[in-house]
């Protein structure tokens, strides 16, 4: 809206030109969402503590969780309004790209918000069936692959790129859609199962978010797609604002939910961020970069399937208790060291996923 406003006025006023720039708009974006977490967070942990929308902690966990019962959760709304918002207000709202991630993110916000209202409000310890949430996962994450499909220009905006490969591309034609589903779908669900202690998922999604809106905006630019041999996808590089308003409303949620969390984000916010990243790195085409940066991710997921397998075929566990970041917890790692040596980690793989860009 105010980058609309920026353009009337740069007609009579040279100065308003500036807001032309995506880098600038990504900066304010980010600021934006920063100050519209933090002013709205406190309003919004009362509201939640008031109406008793407390966390509920499994018995058969680590006990060190035993004193999160209560805590306020559903927080993930307060990072959707403030993404809202900062990619409202500094968006080119004519870009069909901006529309599709906002509307992805919150329909999967929407599933994860009825999800933790029957387990909250309702009391039902289960909360939204599985097979529910998962066909309404694939309903979504199909109608945004077909989408993309049907308005795809090029051949390389149907490609899997391979990183540290300048001209390795696989043509996927139809499967793209199949494909496209399972990164959204995927990414969404891992990121779910990292949440589980305090501030662990949303650093890593801030970091992946950031360093995809570098993808994004180097995407967009058709000299600087040719200069690092990546795909030129017109358009791609408004995402990095989306991007700066993720990274913005991420760190002002974090300033709550570090140790110990005053809110927890709940699936509200876990299913739509993950589905977020999905997304954006299918339209970048980084999906495998995605793999590399968001290694943390697809560590809990692969601990929870090995977990289960091993269990199922074995009779015996694997880990002491999956997702993997309860593992450690119950092996004497103190929570704090869990989180920041997780932090870490991603910090590393992020820089690794960003020097695919010249290591080509």
């Amino acid at each position: 809206m105010l980058y609309w406003l920026s353009e009337y006025l740069a007609k009579h006023i040279h100065m308003f030109h500036v807001f032309q720039y995506l880098t600038l708009r990504a900066i304010l974006g980010a600021l934006t969402s920063l100050i519209v977490a933090l002013v709205v967070a406190p309003t919004m942990i009362a509201h939640l503590s008031r109406y008793k929308l407390g966390q509920v902690v499994r018995d058969d966990g680590p006990k060190s969780h035993l004193s999160k019962a209560g805590t306020p959760t559903m927080g993930g709304a307060l990072i959707l309004i403030a993404i809202t918002f900062g990619t409202l207000m500094w968006a080119d709202l004519s870009n069909r790209y901006i529309w599709l991630i906002l509307i992805v993110t919150l329909a999967f916000g929407a599933i994860g918000w009825w999800d933790d209202y029957q387990k909250l409000v309702l009391k039902n310890s289960r909360g939204l069936k599985s097979r529910y949430k998962y066909l309404l996962q694939s309903m979504i994450g199909l109608s945004a692959a077909i989408y993309l499909y049907v308005i795809a220009k090029s051949p390389v905006e149907t490609q899997l790129v391979f990183p540290f490969f300048k001209h390795v591309m696989w043509s996927l034609g139809i499967f793209y859609i199949v494909f496209t589903y399972f990164v959204i779908v995927g990414a969404s669900n891992a990121v779910n199962l990292t949440d589980g202690l305090d501030g662990l998922a949303i650093m890593p999604v801030v970091l992946v978010g950031g360093a995809l809106g570098i993808f994004a905006y180097a995407a967009g630019n058709l000299h600087y797609a040719n200069y690092l041999s990546i795909p030129y996808i017109p358009g791609a590089g408004e995402i990095v604002v989306f991007c700066g308003a993720l990274v913005g409303a991420g760190l002002g949620f974090l300033w709550f939910n570090t140790y110990p969390a005053q809110v927890f984000m709940g699936d509200v916010g876990a299913l739509s961020l993950g589905a977020a990243l999905g997304l954006i790195a299918v339209i970048v085409r980084q999906e495998l970069v995605l793999f590399i940066m968001g290694g943390i991710f697809v560590l809990e997921t692969v601990s929870v399937i090995l977990q289960v397998a091993s269990f199922k075929l074995t009779g015996k566990r694997i880990f002491r208790m999956a997702p993997i970041h309860h593992h450690f917890e119950l092996k004497g790692w103190p929570e704090p060291r869990v989180i920041v040596r997780f932090w870490i980690i991603t910090f590393i793989l992020v820089l690794c996923g960003l020097a695919t860009l010249k290591l080509r």
